[in-house]
């Protein structure tokens, strides 16, 4: 929750020039919520880098998609730029919307769905079952929690598939596609965009013509209720932040290359001043 507080020396001790001790400028404190997830990983560690260059302490909270919503709509957190709309996270905003701001959208064409490598002979969802050998019977899926997760869920009813989800985390995932991949053996796993994976793998979705994944998607950026009352400037910070899924690949396939999050996230920072100079002081 954002923070304004003066930090006053005890009383008003003459500073040896006749007059008061100076206070301190005030501490602009920020929490951002967001899920584990390789692409919010990236957003919310640049949107980190931005509010410590305007001058704010920002704590970091990691949790599954549904503790998120709880915790926005509790007021725990500040803000989050981790909500996947309009589909994959729609239970949790039918839930918890009421009390949660929606600020705006941070980035466009997004997409969830069953994702295999391009060598893999098959096109749609509805020819999985005739192949489940080749994939053993399994569909690699990420955190339990996680709104990809439940579409999957469906998906496993609504086409009647003879295959188990199997789940394991963002981490995971990757590991075992990127194992799965260098050996030219057969794998399907809960995928979206953006994801450094569409870069460094040929990589195809598999088709949905029941649109059990949904559409296009958007990431949006969420408030607590009356964080642009405590904090206009950190609001406005919030409610400018934007990007495409090219920046997001960048940091994110820099942390797959071995920098951390934070300094992948500054390195994007540093080479994009005038964007973050834009959202910071509009």
């Amino acid at each position: 929750m954002a923070v304004f507080c003066g930090i006053f020396t005890a009383g008003c001790t003459d500073d040896g020039g006749g007059g008061p001790t100076p206070t301190a400028a005030p501490v602009k404190e920020v929490s951002i919520g967001y899920v584990l997830w390789d692409s919010e990983i990236a957003s919310t560690n640049v949107v980190k880098a931005v509010y410590e260059q305007a001058g704010y302490d920002v704590e970091l909270k990691a949790v599954d998609a549904g503790p998120l919503y709880q915790a926005l709509a509790d007021g725990q957190v500040d803000m989050s730029v981790s909500s996947w709309m309009p589909a994959t996270h729609a239970a949790y905003w039918e839930t918890y919307g009421d009390d949660i701001v929606m600020v705006g959208t941070n980035l466009e064409g997004a997409k969830i769905g069953l994702v295999v490598p391009a060598y893999v002979t098959i096109d749609s969802i509805t020819e999985m079952n005739g192949v489940a050998d080749q994939f053993n019977g399994e569909i690699i899926g990420i955190e339990p929690g996680a709104g990809i997760m439940a579409a999957t869920e469906t998906a496993i009813e609504v086409y009647d598939l003879d295959y188990t989800l199997v789940p394991s985390s963002s981490a995971a995932m990757a590991a075992e596609l990127s194992d799965a991949y260098a050996n030219g053996e057969w794998i399907v796993v809960t995928g979206w965009t953006p994801h450094w994976k569409f870069v460094r793998f040929d990589l195809k979705y598999l088709d949905d013509p029941e649109g059990v994944y949904g559409g296009e998607e958007y990431i949006a950026s969420l408030a607590r209720m009356g964080f642009e009352e405590d904090d206009p400037e950190g609001y406005a910070i919030l409610e400018r932040f934007s990007w495409n899924a090219e920046d997001m690949e960048e940091v994110m396939l820099a942390i797959e290359d071995g920098a951390t999050p934070e300094e992948a996230a500054q390195a994007w920072v540093d080479d994009n001043q005038d964007r973050v100079l834009s959202w910071i002081n509009g």
